[in-house]
């Protein structure tokens, strides 16, 4: 039940991505690339007056359903956050995905991703936005 429940959110994400297009302004943007599989993410940010928080975040890719599904969670869990608590969670989701801990409430629906630590070569997939996020954030 629990693998069907996975792959269920996995392709909805991946299909009809609630944040998928560029954010009008842009005033951050990054792409990620994984050359091993082709997944690609062009993330763009819009940031509040003072640039301390991501007001939104839209992104546009190609690849795997694990890839454009985290990429698609990932942009429903960051927006409205500080930039600093945003790359705390890029943090935080990188050692879920490993198997090193366990995501807390209101992140708890991220650790669907966490049987992926499993699959080495996979976890760059679910990984790619998250670091071209973490790009984003630390480059003006």
């Amino acid at each position: 039940m629990e693998r069907q429940r996975y792959q269920q959110i996995i392709l909805s994400h991946a299909r009809k991505p609630q944040h998928k297009g560029k954010t009008n302004p842009i005033h951050r943007q990054n792409q990620g690339e994984n050359p091993y599989c082709g997944d690609k993410v062009d993330l763009t940010l819009m940031l509040d007056e003072t640039e301390t928080k991501i007001e939104d975040i839209k992104f546009e890719g190609t690849g795997c359903a694990l890839c454009l599904a985290s990429a698609d969670l990932m942009a429903g869990a960051v927006k409205g956050k500080d930039i600093s608590k945003a790359l705390l969670m890029v943090e935080n989701f990188r050692e879920m995905v490993m198997g090193e801990s366990t995501l807390k409430p209101p992140l708890e629906k991220l650790n669907i991703m966490q049987s992926v630590s499993q699959f080495p070569t996979r976890v760059k997939c679910v990984t790619l936005a998250w670091h071209t996020l973490k790009g984003a954030l630390i480059t003006k």
